[in-house]
């Protein structure tokens, strides 16, 4: 499975960005496509998942700000990140995981910056 990852930049504190990642490759039918977080020196961490259901899972953190969403036929996961603050500026990870092999993969990770 490929995962590409697009949409990161920069933005105002407070703002909006949406983030887009299409997987291809060996697709089954029940995967979880998600978005981690990393910055420089800490670990990587959830952002949000969503089943291949629709069930969703946030970090407790985002206080509703992020919402996750997926195209099943395009393969295609997306994060909208609303209200923007610093400290939500990382890189951001694609991940899709395979629940019938137990398999992850992930993306290559796109830069989210908030600065003013």
């Amino acid at each position: 499975v490929q995962l590409q990852a697009s949409g990161g930049g920069l933005v105002q504190p407070g703002g909006s960005l949406r983030l887009s990642c299409a997987a291809s490759g060996s697709i089954t039918s029940r995967n979880v496509m998600g978005w981690y977080r990393q910055t420089p020196g800490k670990q990587r961490e959830l952002v949000a998942l969503i089943t291949s259901y629709g069930r969703t899972t946030y970090a407790d953190s985002l206080e509703g700000r992020f919402t996750i969403s997926r195209d099943n036929a395009k393969n295609t996961v997306y994060l909208q990140m609303v209200s923007l603050k610093p400290e939500d500026m990382a890189v951001y990870y694609c991940k899709y995981s395979d629940l019938d092999v137990f398999s992850d993969y992930w993306g290559q990770g796109t830069q989210v910056t908030v600065s003013s």
